[in-house]
């Protein structure tokens, strides 16, 4: 497939998977990975670590994720959560919005999966965090003016992403939501949902991102928040165009683990 056909041919946005699509076109091969050393796999799981996201990954799936698992990256991206994986150990399947980054070569919506109800074991969801990439206007969405190229690249189509009515901060967290919803329909009943996030400030409003979409996966889809992982930049983040600061800048995010058969413990009321 060429690069024009990838993001001109719009038809071809995988909504109705009735018809001819395979799913083999979503499955990634055996092809071995860099994998991690020796010392480094046998290591302790710790909840916080300075390393590349591609670091962190493999050490979720080890603690979490049971050899020969059928695992669904439904926002492969450029892959960067899997250099450091053999393959061989999971059955994979990868899909992403944008067509060029997806391996089938088909743009596939996190929201509207190819796959049947109960058939994945493992769904991994990294979407945009960032409200600077919900915006209408094309020419302002984040990234445009390079001060965060890469983020960007690995997020983004280039295109103004359809937020069905959602604006800002809420489009952020209505897609880990919906996005939510529909990996629940696609997993197991005792499936995992791997999701990865970072918190935000947004209209000078602090919001807790990996807070409030657990409150949602626990009181609304019923999930166990089984475990939580940070992730700390080895770089400092970027500034530009700030006078006086107020909040803390954010350079953490979260690898969240949630059950689909455990009990929801972090939506609790207080007796008092």
């Amino acid at each position: 497939m060429s690069e024009t056909e990838g993001h001109a041919d719009e038809s071809r946005l995988v909504t109705d998977f009735s018809g001819d699509v395979s799913l083999d076109e979503f499955r990634l091969d055996g092809t071995v990975q860099t994998t991690l050393t020796k010392g480094e796999e046998e290591e302790l799981v710790l909840s916080a670590y300075r390393e590349r996201n591609d670091e962190v990954f493999p050490r979720v799936l080890d603690l979490h994720v049971e050899e020969g698992a059928t695992i669904a990256d439904v926002t492969y991206g450029k892959g960067v959560f899997w250099k450091n994986v053999d393959f061989g150990q999971y059955d994979v399947y990868a899909s992403d919005l944008s067509a060029e980054k997806s391996p089938s070569g088909y743009p596939v919506d996190c929201r509207n999966l190819p796959y049947e109800d109960d058939f994945l074991d493992v769904v991994v969801l990294d979407p945009p965090y960032a409200e600077g990439f919900f915006r209408k206007n094309e020419d302002m969405l984040a990234g445009g003016d390079s001060s965060h190229s890469q983020f960007r690249e690995n997020y983004s189509n280039g295109e103004v992403l359809d937020t069905r009515g959602s604006k800002y901060h809420q489009a952020v967290f209505d897609l880990y939501a919906e996005a939510g919803i529909e990996a629940q329909r696609v997993l197991k009943n005792d499936g995992t949902l791997i999701v990865k996030t970072q918190d935000e400030v947004s209209a000078n409003t602090q919001e807790l991102t990996h807070v409030q979409i657990t409150n949602f996966y626990e009181s609304k889809l019923g999930m166990y928040t089984k475990d939580l992982f940070v992730v700390v930049r080895s770089n400092r983040p970027a500034v530009s165009g700030m006078n006086r600061q107020v909040h803390a800048r954010k350079n953490h995010s979260y690898f969240l683990v949630y059950e689909l058969d455990g009990t929801p413990t972090n939506t609790l009321e207080s007796n008092i």
